[in-house]
């Protein structure tokens, strides 16, 4: 069975919302939560409903078993990948490219 510690849900969670640029008052905003929930789960001291949860996870773009359990990291990274590249401008999608292709070269 599996515990769920809300410390390290609310750290995955705001580090989502982090990268994806939303400020909280924005995820609470999209979430229908008022920002001191949003900062309240993200500190781990509040518990969310399942409604919640949903929303989380499609605003973030990331599992509910990530938000809820951490699991399939990997994955997780290429969805906050994915959506991070969703917000490039069509005109610089080339240039986003390059660069991770430098990238990959240079850790190879």
């Amino acid at each position: 069975m599996h515990t769920i510690n809300f410390i390290e849900m609310g750290e995955r969670i705001k580090k989502q919302r982090l990268l994806l640029g939303y400020s909280r008052e924005k995820l609470a905003e999209m979430v229908d939560i008022t920002p001191r929930f949003c900062y309240d789960i993200e500190l781990g001291l509040k518990k969310i409903s399942l409604n919640t949860l949903c929303r989380l996870s499609d605003s973030l773009r990331i599992s509910t078993d990530y938000i809820l359990f951490g699991k399939n990291q990997n994955a997780q990274a290429y969805e906050a990948l994915l959506g991070l590249i969703e917000h490039c401008p069509a005109d610089k999608i080339e240039h986003l490219e390059e660069i991770i292709s430098h990238y990959i070269q240079a850790v190879k």
